[in-house]
C-alpha cells in the first residue's frame, strides 16, 4: 500500500508524481484512467489527441480536497502512461482522413478513385484496431477489480470500454452528455466515426439497455428518426427543449430529477465536453452554442450518485488543445470531480 504519512495534500503538487500529484501506483491504485490518444475520424477542429498530456499538467494545479468526497483520494487515482503507439497510428490515419473528406466533400465519388478506397479501408481497418487495443486493457483492469475512466481522444474511443463493461455487466444505461447524438451510421463512409459511437453502442453491446442524452443541439434527421423508432431505449433532452423548459420557469432540479428516473441502476457516464457551453472548452472538436454550465452537469452527476445508482465507469472526450489552456483546466477539474464520484458510488 501507499504510504502517505509524507504526503502533504494541502502542498504545491509534485510533478513527479501522478495524475493531480498524486504518489499512488496503478497497483495500489482504486481508480485507473486509461489515456487514448486517437482522432482519426474528427471532421472540424483535431488536437484531442493529445489532450491527455495536457490535462496531466493542468491536474497538478488542482486542489484535491473534495467537500462531497472528502477522503476519495486516498483510495488511489492513477493515470496510465500514453501509448506513443496508438498516437503514431492516429497521425498517420488522421492525415488519410483529412485528404479523404476532403475529397468527399466536393461531391467525389469513393468508388471512382483507387487511393481514396484503399483510405477509407485503412482508416476502418484502423477503427477496429483501435477497439480492440481500448477493449483488451479495459477487460484487464476490470479483471483486477479496477474503476476505469478513459480520458479522450475523440468520442470513438469509448466503444471498446463500453464492451468490456458489457461483458461484465448484464444490464447498464449511459448517461451521455453531448452537443450531438453520435446516432449516425458509418458518418462519411468511416464505420467507426466519433460522429456514429452511439449508433455502434447501441448495435453492438447489448447490455446497454437504455442510453440517455442531455443537452443535443446539433443534429441530423437520420438521427432523429433513430431516436423515434428507439421505443423509449433512446431518451433524448435536446438542449432546446431544456432552455424552453427552464425560461418557463422549470428549476434544473426538477429536470435533473426527472432525468435520473429514465436511467437503471447501473449507469456508464459519456461526457463529451462539447456539451459545455463552447466558452468552457473552445477548442473541443465541434463546439457548437449553447450548451451546459460545468455546475450544472456536476450537479447530474451528483444526482445520479445520491439517487443510489451506481456508476461503474465513464469517459471524458474531445478536450481540445489549443493557446492557452482553457480546455485542459476545465477538463481537469471536471476529470477530479468524476473521480471522486466514481469512488463515492462504488464505496
Amino acid at each position: 500500500m501507499t504510504d502517505l504519512s509524507k504526503f502533504d495534500p494541502n502542498a504545491a503538487a509534485n510533478p513527479r508524481n501522478n495524475i493531480f500529484g498524486l504518489p499512488f501506483s496503478e497497483d495500489d491504485s482504486r481508480v485507473v484512467l486509461l489515456p487514448v490518444p486517437w482522432e482519426v475520424t474528427v471532421s472540424y477542429n483535431a488536437g484531442t489527441a493529445r489532450s491527455a498530456e495536457h490535462v496531466f499538467k493542468a491536474g497538478l494545479h488542482v486542489d484535491i480536497f473534495d467537500a462531497d468526497v472528502p477522503d476519495g483520494w486516498k483510495q488511489g487515482f492513477y493515470m496510465r502512461e500514453i501509448d506513443k503507439k496508438v498516437l503514431l497510428k492516429s497521425d498517420y490515419l488522421r492525415k488519410e482522413a483529412e485528404l479523404y473528406i476532403d475529397y468527399i466533400s466536393k461531391g467525389e465519388e469513393v468508388a471512382d478513385n483507387k487511393f481514396m478506397c484503399k483510405s477509407m479501408k485503412e482508416i476502418n481497418e484502423g477503427g477496429t484496431l483501435l477497439n480492440t487495443w481500448v477493449y483488451q486493457q479495459t477487460t484487464d483492469l476490470l479483471n483486477q477489480d479496477k474503476l476505469v475512466g478513459i480520458v479522450g481522444g475523440d468520442h470513438s474511443t469509448s466503444l471498446g470500454y463500453l464492451k468490456a463493461l458489457g461483458e461484465k455487466h448484464d444490464n447498464f444505461g449511459i448517461l451521455h452528455i453531448d452537443a450531438h447524438c453520435d446516432l449516425r451510421k458509418a458518418y462519411e463512409g468511416f464505420k467507426y466515426s466519433h460522429a456514429s459511437v452511439m449508433y455502434n453502442v447501441l448495435e453492438e453491446v447489448p447490455s446497454v439497455t437504455k442510453l440517455v442524452q442531455i443537452g443535443v443541439r446539433d443534429y441530423c434527421e437520420e438521427e432523429w428518426q433513430y431516436i423515434c423508432n428507439s421505443n423509449y431505449k433512446i431518451v433524448t433532452y435536446f438542449d432546446q427543449q431544456i432552455k424552453e423548459r427552464q425560461l418557463e420557469g422549470e428549476t434544473w432540479k426538477l429536470i435533473v430529477d426527472e432525468i435520473v428516473t429514465h436511467l437503471p441502476d447501473k449507469v456508464y457516464i459519456s461526457f463529451d465536453v462539447d456539451g459545455l457551453d463552447p466558452k468552457l472548452c473552445p477548442n473541443t472538436g465541434t463546439p457548437v452554442f449553447g450548451g451546459f454550465e460545468a455546475e450544472q452537469v456536476l450537479y447530474l452527476f451528483k444526482k445520479v450518485v445520491l439517487s443510489g445508482r451506481r456508476i461503474i465507469g465513464f469517459d471524458l472526450v474531445e478536450i481540445g488543445v489549443g493557446e492557452g489552456c482553457e480546455d485542459a483546466n476545465v477538463a481537469a477539474r471536471l476529470l477530479w470531480k468524476m473521480c471522486n464520484l466514481l469512488v463515492k458510488s462504488n464505496s
